[in-house]
Order: structure tokens, then C-alpha cells, then sequence
């Protein structure tokens, strides 16, 4: 099967010690349950109103401080999982957008991890997470029209040998590699600081793996942890 093989610059290691995530590689088959990541969005909203885990806050606050290390500010470009948490507590709720996107969305609210989904057939190499010099191309919507933009010197960013697939780390997903449930490989990473235990990391992992098979059963997948000293 098609696998990704993250890579973490060091830099960005020595940046945010303990990082840790989990890197999930899946070959698709038919959707045969799309209701599963509606379902899965909905309750996780539910979850989110009725409160967060008890060290989810000490997480977001983290992702936080490792976004200001780099020169970001959390309270404009938040880390994906704080705005999604944002949004839900502002609206009560979350609009449905796709089976897969609903899914791994639920697992970002309810286990306060940024979660990112990507159509790993749109990849050129391996993705590979790196301060950015600044002159990677990033392909993005502007007024509904293409665009392209560049990172900010020394910003922590996502990027193959094309360009840039996330900016500011995981706060917004270019064009180019936007997943859907129509895709055939898909690519998902679970990223996590020390302030959210391990074992809900994996938790989360198998929430996420757990509801693929039941959207859509006999597909494969890949699942490995990556850590950092």
C-alpha cells in the first residue's frame, strides 16, 4: 500500500520538545456508511459543550506557545484544533462537510488534537515538517480565486518537494492536497505535545481508524508513532 514517511526537521524537534504524533496511511475502499463522520461530528460537538478533557486545556495552551515560538499569533491563526473548538462553542455546533473531513474533525474535538487529512495521491515525496525559508510556494483560495502565497521567514510549516501542504504547522491546509472522501490514499497525522498523555493519543488514533472501517470496510491502513527527543 501507498505509505507516507513524515520527517521532522530538527530544528522543529528542538523547537517543541516531546512532540509526538501519529502518522496513519490509508488505502480507500467505497463508502458503503457516509453517515459515520456526521454522526461522529455531531456528538464531538456535543462533548465540546459539555466540557473537555481534563488536561485539554493544558494542551491547547501548549500548541499556544510553541505557535508564539515561531513568531505566530494563536490568537489570530490558532492551532486547527483550538479553532475548531472555537467554532463550536461560538455556533453550538458544526455543519457537516465531507465523511472523512466530519471524522477526523470529531477526533480533533474530542480529543483537542490538531488532526490534518491529506490526499496523499497529490503528493510530490514525503511530507516533511521544517521552518520555512520563506520562498515555498503555498497554493491557496483568495476571493474564490487561485492563489499563491509564501510562508513568513522561519515559520513551521508542512511541505513536500512541491511546496508548502500546511501553513503555520497545522493552522490551514493548502488546495493542492485537500483530502475528501472520494480519494484512494489518504494521509492523516495526529499531532500532540507532552500535555496530552500518550495513551489518548492513541485513543484518538483508533477513534479515527475505528470509524474509517465502519464508513468504509476493507480498507487498509498504515499507523506509526513519531517521537522527538
Amino acid at each position: 500500500m501507498l505509505t507516507a514517511h513524515p520527517s521532522i526537521s530538527p530544528d522543529v524537534a528542538h523547537m517543541a520538545p516531546g512532540f509526538r504524533a501519529l502518522s496513519i496511511s490509508v488505502t480507500a475502499a467505497p463508502v458503503v456508511n457516509g453517515s459515520v463522520g456526521e454522526t461522529a461530528l455531531r456528538r464531538a460537538c456535543e462533548d465540546v459543550l459539555a466540557g473537555q478533557p481534563a488536561w485539554a486545556d493544558a494542551h491547547l495552551n501548549a500548541w499556544s506557545d510553541v505557535f508564539r515560538a515561531f513568531g505566530a499569533k494563536p490568537k489570530r491563526t490558532p492551532c486547527s484544533a483550538e479553532a475548531l473548538r472555537k467554532r463550536v462553542l461560538r455556533d453550538g455546533s458544526m455543519s457537516g462537510l465531507d465523511p472523512v473531513v466530519d471524522l477526523y474533525n470529531a477526533v480533533s474535538l474530542r480529543y483537542a488534537v490538531p488532526v490534518g487529512g491529506e490526499n496523499l495521491d497529490a503528493y510530490s515525496g514525503n511530507p516533511r515538517l521544517i521552518i520555512a525559508s520563506g520562498s515555498e510556494p503555498f497554493d491557496t483560495m483568495k476571493e474564490g480565486q487561485a492563489a499563491t502565497e509564501y510562508p513568513d521567514e522561519g515559520e513551521v510549516v508542512w511541505c513536500d518537494d512541491t511546496g508548502v501542504t500546511c501553513r503555520r504547522w497545522n493552522w490551514r491546509q493548502g488546495v493542492r492536497t485537500r483530502l475528501s472522501a472520494a480519494d484512494k490514499h489518504m494521509w492523516f497525522i495526529l499531532e500532540s505535545l507532552p500535555e496530552m498523555p500518550l495513551e489518548t493519543l492513541h485513543e484518538a488514533g483508533k477513534m479515527l481508524t475505528d470509524g474509517l472501517e465502519a464508513m468504509m470496510p476493507g480498507l487498509q491502513y498504515n499507523l506509526s508513532l513519531i517521537e522527538t527527543a
